[in-house]
């Protein structure tokens, strides 16, 4: 390739000036309008021949261009604004649609210090790890590492990651699963398949961990997978099929050479080792044989090149940026059941003990005491979920049951203890477990009529734990929240919303009150949420389909558990969708509620939830379910509930009515252990946290680089301060200030910016992340944005209205000697030496002198002229001719100082240089950047400066 067709140069061709771009092809020219976006790269075949490019130079100002010196700073953001190539180490940051907060980059760091990245990021509920681990997708196709990636996630997030893909990279990612394949396969010609075809994809993980699907996703699937919710692809011991179908994709596709791979969840410890430690054998083979506690330093050092795990306060003030979380103002709320719902549960709770009775057989007598437990589980949920399951159709599968129970299968199902991990698994009633017990006929008389009065006791009369739900909710909308209730069971979540609805809209006639649960499609449950925030008070009924995963603190601002979850994992992750990062409410609810009177509450309230809330409050850290907390559970609800020798005694305190655990032997002993537990497990996770918290990687370490990229493509307040010029001073659009955003009357706005934001004449728009309520968020690579940096940059080099000025002259009183400022773009190629691959990196140089020719010049930094810039306001007035002749004074000098100019561009590479230097220091590797700059730079603009007085 020819010197004038080198990545960096400035070409002609077809009437038009283009940015030569790095091609792995010699013969292939890839071409970027100058100015223009990365939509408008172009590929041109050499030998075809035609129209070939000639080497060309940007037109410095001349007296045409002179203008308002005021619109200086706005050429000057509207070329840096539109840069996608940035000159800094974190290429990624130009081509995001926000900035990210400085903790967030830390994985970043990780991710490029391995080779291939290996990483599992394992960050609290709503720190953030989609953002950390879709900043890596984009470094990592900024660095040409990759080409495709693909995303596995649970079936109901595929819609939700395709959105954050597209909104946080803009990328076009497609969704792969059984409703979508059929229609991607008609689009490809020939026999490529979707997962070779396609470069950016999201893929439920249970459409292709299936025998039929694996293996040719394996062989395909490309350079960068990254897993969410990689807690429920782990392989503890007695998995469920479904569960061993998902570790064994992941596996294979761990043990690919050259594989990367990110693993993603908030609950990687479970409280069993072993699913642990096969979670960190993805990430290597050795680390699964790894004893955390004993373990070595070197060991542990070596783990925490991969594995980062913070909490909320390792973040809030990190790099001294705040990173605004709500508080969460979390209580207990307790009911009494009303005389007849008493009189039914006591009688059930006599069938229950006679159901315990001894029978032949351990597992026999296990499904008889799992099948109790759910009755009496499913009947304290709601009415509608207990008729549910005494309707059931109960046949004799009990054999059935314990055949599929001795294959180690289906213990997941059966037993209502364990709640499972899988959200959207988790809402369906237990009547498994009741179809699996052998009835007789007396007890299917007794079911039925337990049904029957269990069906007239629905409503606000019967039902006390509806009755103070509607209490709770109407004093929350009063008090300005929108909350969501979750429940246990489909049937309990549509019975709630059912009689809530009607009780609620008498008050509030305006409420949106919705109910979702798993039996509605992905994208109709993201519709219904979406469509909800435009209400002002709204409630959402949900089940735990939507409790991982999912966002909600854009909707809502308050959590009701209407039914207590029996694994403390679950409770954070429903109160994780509220309480997170870009939740715009100060303070969060969230509100425990339980039976005064009902002892299975009691025994998980008491014995489980609030000792892991306490160890919330003291450490910041979310504890996992103990290995055995299921089993003593088990021990303590026996001895209240199933042993016909006990008496359940209640007493009253000043926290309502609750069990005497100090009558109980059993129960007393059980629930030491449970507090022992939980203990041990808060320990190893304070050590675990303090090693994997990533404290390795200090925040000045990156800061300086940080700085320098946002002065070189422009942070938030930059894209706020351009766009408010532009549109007030240039367009004459009114544009407000409101709250944390403004006001946009849009009558005067061109048409080919309207279209790119949403419709109405008045719009309400912010540049803050997270972004107010009833505000569209505009960040720096908004289509808005770049037509709006794209218009005048057009405008300002044609010299057409509405332009900025690229020379200007004034008389000011910021300065006292004679100043020139100028305005260069610059280009610079940088190659990395161990593979040479190149990118074209652009920034914007301000640079100047004070003086005449006739005098010692002073140089003016960067730094030095951006202040004048912003500053300097002309002071009196100057004739045209005047202006004009001072201009062409300094653009002759200007034709003397080339060498000056190349030795300031030399100056910016150095600086690069350094930049990449330290950042691969900070790396530990030697993969050293070769920086050169391509010259001449572009002169945009230039300003003359005068004092007052003569000159």
């Amino acid at each position: 390739m020819s010197v004038s067709l080198q990545p960096g140069k400035l070409v002609s061709l077809r009437g038009r000036d283009w940015v030569v771009l790095p091609s792995d092809e010699e013969d292939l020219l890839i071409l970027r309008p100058l100015g223009g976006s990365d939509d408008e790269i172009t590929g041109l075949y050499l030998p075809l021949g035609g129209d070939q490019p000639s080497d060309a130079r940007f037109a410095p100002p001349t007296a045409e261009d002179l203008g308002d010196f005021s619109t200086a700073r706005v050429l000057y953001d509207a070329a840096r604004l539109a840069f996608r190539n940035g000159a800094g180490p974190f290429r990624c940051l130009a081509k995001l649609s926000f900035r990210p907060r400085s903790y967030q980059m830390v994985p970043l760091v990780m991710a490029l210090r391995e080779e291939p990245t290996r990483l599992l990021i394992a960050d609290d509920v709503g720190v953030g790890k989609t953002i950390e681990s879709l900043l890596i997708v984009r470094e990592l196709i900024e660095r040409r590492k990759i080409r495709r990636f693909a995303v596995i996630c649970l079936p109901h997030l595929c819609e939700q990651w395709q959105a954050e893909i597209r909104a946080k990279l803009d990328l076009e990612a497609v969704i792969i699963r059984s409703s979508t394949q059929a229609r991607l396969d008609r689009q490809i010609h020939g026999d490529t398949s979707v997962y070779d075809y396609y470069p950016y994809q999201v893929i439920s993980i249970d459409f292709i961990k299936s025998d039929a699907r694996r293996d040719v996703f394996i062989e395909q699937c490309p350079e960068l997978v990254i897993v969410d919710e990689a807690h429920t692809c782990a392989r503890p011991a007695g998995a469920s099929a479904s569960q061993q179908q998902r570790y064994h994709l992941v596996s294979r596709i761990a043990r690919k050479p050259n594989q990367q791979l990110i693993l993603l969840t908030a609950t990687p410890h479970s409280g069993k080792p072993e699913e642990f430690q096969s979670l960190l054998g993805l990430i290597r083979p050795e680390f699964e044989t790894m004893d955390l506690p004993s373990s070595s330093q070197v060991q542990r050092r070596e783990l925490a090149k991969h594995f980062v795990q913070r909490k909320r306060g390792d973040v809030e003030k990190w790099l001294g940026e705040d990173t605004p979380f709500p508080q969460r103002d979390a209580f207990e709320l307790n009911y009494p059941l009303a005389r007849g719902y008493a009189a039914l549960f006591n009688e059930l709770i006599d069938f229950s003990r006679k159901l315990i009775a001894p029978v032949e057989g351990k597992r026999e007598q296990r499904v008889q005491y799992w099948t109790a437990l759910a009755l009496l589980r499913g009947v304290m949920s709601s009415p509608a979920a207990g008729v549910e399951m005494l309707n059931t159709r109960m046949s004799g599968l009990a054999k059935a049951a314990i055949a599929d129970d001795a294959k180690g299968e289906q213990e997941d199902i059966l037993n209502p203890v364990g709640d499972t991990e899988f959200g959207h698994e988790g809402d369906n009633a237990p009547t498994q477990v009741i179809e699996r017990a052998d009835w007789s006929e007396h007890q299917r008389r007794q079911l039925r009529d337990f049904a029957v009065r269990l069906g007239e006791l629905s409503g606000n009369t019967h039902d006390q734990k509806l009755a103070i739900t509607e209490r709770q909710i109407t004093d929350w909308l009063r008090e300005g929240f929108c909350p969501v209730v979750f429940c246990r069971y489909i049937a309990t979540a549509q019975y709630v919303g059912e009689w809530l609805a009607p009780a609620l809209r008498t008050k509030y006639p305006e409420l949106d009150i919705q109910v979702i649960t798993s039996e509605l499609p992905d994208d109709l449950r993201r519709q219904r949420i979406e469509e909800m925030g435009r209400s002002k008070l709204r409630v959402l009924i949900a089940t735990d389909c939507l409790s991982e995963g999912i966002n909600l603190q854009e909707q809502f601002t308050a959590v009701l558990h209407y039914d207590l979850p029996w694994n403390p994992n679950r409770l954070e992750q429903r109160e994780g969708r509220v309480d997170r990062f870009g939740q715009q409410a100060s303070i969060v609810k969230a509100c425990m509620l339980y039976g005064a009177d009902n002892p299975i509450d009691g025994v998980v309230l008491d014995v489980l939830l609030r000792k892991v809330k306490e160890i919330k409050r003291a450490t910041g850290i979310n504890v996992p379910f103990p290995e055995d907390s299921q089993s003593i559970i088990d021990t303590i609800t026996q001895a209240l509930l199933l042993n016909p020798k006990r008496a359940i005694r209640t007493l009253q305190n000043a926290q309502g009515v609750l069990f005497d655990f100090n009558d109980f032997e059993e129960a007393a002993t059980a629930k030491a252990a449970v507090t022992h537990k939980l203990d041990e497990a808060a320990a190893r996770e304070k050590a675990s946290r303090s090693i994997f918290a990533q404290h390795a990687i200090k925040a000045h370490e990156i800061e300086a680089d940080l700085r320098e990229v946002d002065e070189a493509i422009g942070d938030p307040k930059a894209v706020e301060s351009f766009v408010t010029s532009v549109l007030n001073n240039l367009l004459g659009v009114q544009m407000v200030p409101q709250g944390k955003g403004y006001r946009v009357v849009t009558a005067n706005m061109p048409a080919q910016l309207r279209e790119l934001l949403p419709a109405g004449e008045t719009l309400f728009v912010s540049f803050v992340s997270p972004t107010p309520e009833g505000f569209h968020y505009i960040g720096r690579n908004h289509r808005f944005v770049e037509q709006l940096c794209q218009a005048v940059m057009a405008n300002t080099v044609n010299r057409q209205d509405k332009r900025a000025a690229r020379a200007a002259v004034i008389r000011t009183r910021t300065v006292q000697t004679k100043t020139t400022l100028l305005l260069f773009r610059c280009r610079n190629v940088i190659e990395q030496t161990k593979s040479h691959q190149q990118i074209v990196a652009e920034e914007m140089l301000l640079w100047g002198w004070r003086g005449t020719p006739q005098e010692q010049r002073e140089y003016l930094d960067h730094a030095a002229a951006k202040t004048l810039i912003a500053e300097a306001a002309a002071s009196s007035d100057l004739s045209p001719q005047a202006r004009a002749g001072f201009l062409d004074n300094e653009l002759m000098l200007l034709a003397q100082l080339g060498d000056a100019f190349e030795q300031v561009a030399e100056q910016q590479s150095r600086r690069l240089v350094d930049a990449h230097e330290r950042f691969s220091s900070l790396m530990e590797k030697q993969r050293f950047q070769v920086v050169y700059p391509v010259l001449p730079m572009d002169l945009l603009g230039v300003y003359v400066l005068l004092p007052e007085g003569p000159q």
